[in-house]
């Protein structure tokens, strides 16, 4: 068991499972609490993301609903960014919330909310270049690993893995996705603000790697110098082969792990996959139309065109009712996994992503399935919908934030609020999972990416269906 799988720990484990006080909202001289980090301790304030905040607040006529997004949308720069410059250019380190350590998942995921207000605060843009630079750093350090230390000689408390662990890597689980958020966030920057000043020599440097790393990973001459193993008690928790499952090389790309940093049970991880092929694109367009590297360009392009070609062949399961749906891995030796994970890429969020249109038959098919009990991850209940590794019965808000900004029902997206206001357990912030008859029962109470996730959901209802925000 790792130590991000005790702070998560849910039913399943036994541990890590917190409890906290129901507020009284049906009593109208109740009021809510502060829970927000005070000004003065707050680690980055931007007057556009408050203006923001105070704006939206006053077209919200649930005050409940009104105080979660005024909680939950800054938490981000609130509590986890820790900014510098170094030779005068930003660097910045993003911790996941409960964990010391930067995730390149995570921190993507965390400040790709405020892309579209970046352009209006100077200090915020910044910030989001830093990030990007401080991304770059890490995927040099070693493109395989998935979450770093702000401090480059801190030894991890993972050492021990049998991998080639360095210093200033806190773990290094090979996850297709990293790579992929990285790319997704310097395109998205690019696009919401012009600035080219990020994608120097040590972003191509960083690029280069990625291209490398993908093509090793497709295994189709050996399998690479990638291998993992860990000492734990539990050995479920982790793959026993240090080259993970056996597979058939056939265009895609292993992922040892998935977005849960567990492990997979077959190497191709599709929704990653898919990810890899638009990410790789994106890639190619910045090389070609910022570094001025036609080369580069047209080889990351055809990577992604050979993953592409392989998912059209590869990834299809014809189910009995639903007809063609996407399975969620696959070994290119017939084995599939049918079931989707809350965590995002998955089957569900493909849309969020832009790997797929919200009305292409195969996507809806396969939302069908993984919204539905087949999927062994989708749990029954009072607050049913898909969970992850926190455990049986644990749902994700994380889910329902997904379900809502992937649907284009007004009806849906008003669900998905409803559940979401209601299972915060009187916090006031998103968590990673809780029970799905008990929403008081949740593991961890400080989750950056739901909360900031959370609060670009409420911006998109306001922008999609801002009458659903106008009902008490």
């Amino acid at each position: 068991m790792t130590r991000r799988d005790f702070i998560r720990g849910g039913l399943a484990a036994g541990i890590g499972l917190k409890t906290q006080p129901i507020i009284d909202f049906l009593n109208p001289q109740s009021t809510f609490p502060v829970v927000r980090r005070k000004v003065g301790e707050r680690h980055f304030t931007s007057p556009v993301i408050e203006e923001t905040i105070t704006t939206v607040q006053g077209q919200i006529a649930n005050p409940e609903l009104a105080w979660l997004f005024g909680n939950c949308f800054p938490n981000t720069l609130d509590t986890t960014v820790t900014y510098k410059e170094e030779n005068g250019k930003p660097l910045t380190f993003v911790i996941t919330g409960d964990i010391d350590a930067m995730w390149l998942r995570d921190s993507s995921a965390q400040v790709w909310p405020y892309l579209p207000l970046a352009k209006k605060d100077p200090k915020l843009q910044k910030l989001i270049a830093g990030v990007i630079r401080r991304q770059s750093r890490g995927v040099i350090l070693d493109p395989y690993a998935n979450a770093f230390y702000d401090d480059p000689s801190r030894q991890s408390e993972w050492h021990t893995d049998f991998t080639l662990m360095k210093p200033g890597v806190h773990e290094r689980k090979w996850e297709v996705d990293s790579l992929c958020y990285t790319i997704r966030l310097a395109h998205g920057y690019w696009k919401a603000t012009g600035d080219t000043s990020p994608f120097d020599d040590e972003w191509e440097k960083a690029s280069d790697l990625i291209v490398q790393t993908f093509r090793e990973q497709q295994r189709k001459e050996g399998k690479g110098p990638y291998h993992f193993l860990r000492d734990v008690p539990n050995p479920s928790l982790e793959n026993p082969l240090a080259f993970g499952s056996p597979i058939k090389p056939n265009g895609l790309i292993c992922s040892r792990f998935r977005p849960s940093d567990d492990p997979t049970q077959y190497q191709f991880l599709i929704p990653s996959n898919y990810f890899a092929a638009t990410s790789l694109r994106e890639l190619a367009t910045m090389l070609d139309k910022i570094r001025h590297q036609p080369k580069k360009a047209a080889a990351a392009k055809a990577l992604a065109d050979e993953v592409d070609h392989a998912l059209k062949a590869h990834a299809r399961y014809q189910h009995e009712t639903l007809g063609e749906i996407i399975p969620f891995e696959i070994d290119g030796l017939g084995n599939q996994l049918l079931m989707d994970d809350a965590n995002v890429p998955s089957l569900l969020a493909m849309p969020y992503l832009g790997l797929l249109k919200k009305s292409d038959p195969l996507y809806k098919s396969t939302r069908k399935f993984v919204m539905s009990p087949e999927n062994e991850q989708f749990y029954v209940g009072k607050y049913s919908g898909i969970g992850g590794h926190a455990g049986p019965d644990m749902v994700w808000p994380m889910y329902f934030i997904m379900r809502g900004l992937t649907s284009d029902s007004q009806g849906e997206v008003t669900e998905c609020l409803r559940i979401l206001t209601e299972t915060h357990a009187g916090t006031g912030f998103m968590h990673e999972a809780f029970h799905k008859d008990d929403p008081k029962r949740f593991s961890r109470s400080w989750f950056a990416w739901a909360n900031t996730l959370f609060g670009e959901f409420v911006l998109d209802t306001l922008k999609r269906f801002p009458e659903v925000l106008k009902k008490p």
